[in-house]
């Protein structure tokens, strides 16, 4: 059975407020009936609050609004982030008298508030689900939509996945890109080429590895598997494979897993705001220029169907291509724009796909519009001379 996404376009047919953004999510709760749903439940809303000089994260008049709903509601809201962006909110806005509730960090201010899981994959064996988010009775998912160098797109499912969970868990499920073997170093003993290849990467995805020297170590999130490489090191050396990259997209599903599983059905939602769509995640501090355009607000009770949407949305535009850094490089070929910035393997469907298999939601949805902008009926009017 499909899933509904309710969505509400970022274009509006009047200079009206009730057609912006922040009145479209409104007629999204209401489609899905937030309010009733939230009476005496302890309500964590996760966002991302970024960090250092960047702006672009969700504005806080949205915040304000979902909090609002969940107070109308009878419920209980506090807004929560991983505790080092939760410690300067007030720099972009965030606050108690802003927001109208809280602002926790989700593991407790030294990180170490949470409950193990068991669930090995790869390098990761234990998940540690944050404190804050498992003692929270309802989870409202309050996403922003960007490029993400690791797996190229990151919205409702990231904002789960490495946000509410501890940094060692971070970590691990960063660390699962490396768990498949990329390097053969004994097809390559000779140093100056190893500097070759090195030096074939523009940009700099490829570097010495510190604790093993004579061996060469991948930063993937730099690697937008533009084959330099290859034509550089011996033959069998070096593998640049998709494997790598889906494993960072599977341990983020499964992640989300353990942290949703915390919660009784019915008792998490999801939101995603498409607009300001800058090549990497909030996470990295700073806001650069959008390099797609504005899509719009989405919602819905599935998280697998809401990221399906959103990239399916986005893939029908086209990439801002002289708003991105010229340090990137657009891949020539036909395909989703996030795969075109960051390259063909860091499909950015992955993260959708293994969610379904994990029984999380259906890829199988249906876009509700909430408004759809009506095309202005405009009377023909006949040339008048001025003379």
């Amino acid at each position: 059975m499909k899933s509904i996404v309710y969505f509400g376009s970022a274009h509006q047919a009047r200079l009206e407020g009730r057609e912006t953004l922040p009145a479209k999510l409104d007629l999204i709760m209401e489609r899905l009936h937030l309010c009733d749903r939230v009476k005496g439940e302890t309500v964590a809303i996760k966002m991302h609050c970024g960090h250092s000089i960047g702006y672009s994260t969700v504005h806080p008049l949205f915040v304000r609004r979902v909090v609002n709903a969940v107070k109308e509601g009878g419920g209980r809201p506090f807004v929560t982030d991983v505790g080092w962006d939760v410690r300067a909110t007030e720099e972009r806005g965030y606050t108690t008298e802003t927001l109208g509730c809280p602002i926790y960090p989700t593991s407790g201010i030294d990180d170490k508030y949470a409950y193990i899981h068991e669930r090995p994959f790869k390098n990761v064996n234990t998940w540690k689900v944050a404190g804050m988010i498992e003692d929270a009775s309802f989870l409202i998912n309050l996403a922003h939509v960007k490029g993400h160098p690791a797996c190229g797109f990151g919205a409702a499912f990231k904002n789960l996945a490495l946000g509410c969970v501890t940094g060692a868990t971070r970590r691990a499920i960063h660390d699962t890109m490396h768990f498949d073997q990329y390097w053969f170093g004994e097809k390559c003993p000779d140093l100056q080429t190893r500097q070759r290849i090195i030096e074939s990467c523009p940009f700099g995805a490829i570097v010495e590895d510190k604790e093993h020297p004579g061996e060469l170590h991948m930063h993937f999130e730099q690697c937008n598997q533009c084959g330099r490489c290859l034509q550089v090191a011996p033959e069998g050396s070096l593998k640049i494979d998709a494997a790598n990259f889906n494993a960072f997209q599977e341990a983020c599903a499964i992640s989300v897993s353990q942290s949703l599983g915390t919660f009784a059905p019915g008792k998490a939602t999801h939101f995603s705001l498409a607009t300001h769509i800058t090549p990497v995640c909030d996470c990295f501090g700073f806001t650069g220029m959008p390099i797609l355009p504005d899509a719009g607000v989405f919602g819905s009770d599935d998280i697998v169907a809401i990221d399906q949407a959103a990239l399916d949305v986005i893939g029908n535009t086209r990439l801002i291509e002289e708003n991105i850094p010229v340090s990137m490089e657009v891949h020539p070929h036909e395909g989703h724009p996030f795969a075109r910035l960051h390259g063909p393997l860091k499909d950015p469907y992955k993260v959708t796909e293994y969610g379904e298999q994990l029984g999380l939601g259906t890829r199988d949805y249906e876009l509700v519009d909430v408004l759809p902008v009506e095309q202005a009926a405009r009377p023909h009017v006949t040339y008048i001379s001025a003379t």
